[in-house]
């Protein structure tokens, strides 16, 4: 029998959990012939919700689920994992600066960086879905010197998968009609949605939409896709943040031929400073994401890739202290 895939998930009592762990039992990051075990790891005021969890999945009768554990401690969640989603994170809270919002993360990233570096497998591949999401998992990385850097990423998905859409629904197309997207920089208001290298059905993106809706309306729409669905859902986007989790996290265990986003640590490549993890044009090769090379970049993809840099520069400064 195929040896169980140990799956970690912390902030497991959470909104994006609860869609994020129904696609994982039923096969979709590891695949339907691979059966899985859940560590579910919370906050000790949330062990009782978790618990809640844990037996809706059992419920869920999965035929890949073998076994459910639950606890606050991170060590025992992340012992012997091939894969972790830390998803839990602190929200801003009212008042808050994004350097207080940062200073309080690295409290839960730090520690938990610690852990996986003792207790997760060799293989170990790490996905950063809390925010300020691309700086947590540099906190998590820089305090797990034993595994390669490149395991710990911060997860853009979603925002490419945004930007997909967007541009899917400006061209009366769907998603897979477009190739080679790419959104720079920081899960954050300063990322950028760059159509530059696009297609769709082969004809360049560039040419079938006009500049101002492409400078005016997409990449705004984009950035700040999360504030409007909970301004017209009033929650978040936990379901669509599960769903590009899977994604990214599937693709990086076996491959993509095509263009995707992810958030990796940076190889100096397109300016971005050596170190920090920053939104690129990658592709999946062999369990690993290599950054596309020798892209020609214009003067205004220079200047918002540069702004997005400085930004999570800015951040890992705020963090400094709390970096291993």
């Amino acid at each position: 029998m195929t040896v169980p895939k140990k799956i970690a998930v912390t902030g497991a009592a959470g909104q994006i959990a609860y869609s994020l762990l129904w696609r994982i039992a039923d096969g979709a990051v590891f695949g339907d012939d691979v059966p899985v075990e859940l560590q579910l790891l919370e906050v000790p005021q949330a062990m009782r919700a978790v618990e809640g969890v844990a037996m809706e999945l059992a419920d869920s009768a999965f035929p890949l689920l073998q076994k459910i554990s639950i606890t606050d401690n991170a060590e025992e969640a992340f012992e012997g994992a091939n894969a972790a989603f830390l998803v839990g994170a602190k929200p801003r809270g009212k008042g808050e600066e994004r350097s207080d919002l940062l200073a309080a993360n690295g409290k839960i990233f730090g520690p938990q960086g610690q852990a996986l570096n003792a207790h997760a497998a060799e293989d170990i591949r790490v996905l950063v879905v809390g925010n300020p999401a691309n700086t947590n998992a540099l906190i998590a990385q820089s305090n797990a010197p034993d595994i390669p850097a490149s395991r710990f990423n911060a997860m853009m998905r979603l925002d490419h998968n945004r930007a997909l859409s967007q541009l899917a629904q400006k061209l009366d197309v769907v998603s897979t009609d477009i190739r080679q997207m790419v959104v720079w920089g920081n899960h954050s208001t300063t990322q950028f949605p760059d159509i530059t290298y696009a297609t769709v059905n082969g004809a360049p993106a560039t040419a079938l939409v006009e500049q101002d809706w492409y400078t005016d309306v997409f990449i705004p729409k984009v950035a700040k896709r999360g504030s409007e669905i909970i301004e017209v859902r009033g929650k978040s986007s936990a379901a669509s943040a599960a769903s590009a989790a899977v994604d990214h996290m599937r693709d990086w265990i076996y491959g993509t031929p095509e263009w995707s986003t992810a958030a990796v640590p940076s190889d100096g490549s397109y300016g971005i400073e050596e170190g920090l993890i920053a939104g690129f044009p990658t592709i999946a090769e062999g369990g690993e994401w290599k950054i596309i090379p020798d892209l020609h970049l214009h003067p205004h993809q220079q200047e918002r890739i540069a702004a997005s840099a400085r930004e999570l520069k800015e951040e890992r400064e705020a963090v400094l202290s709390l970096l291993g």
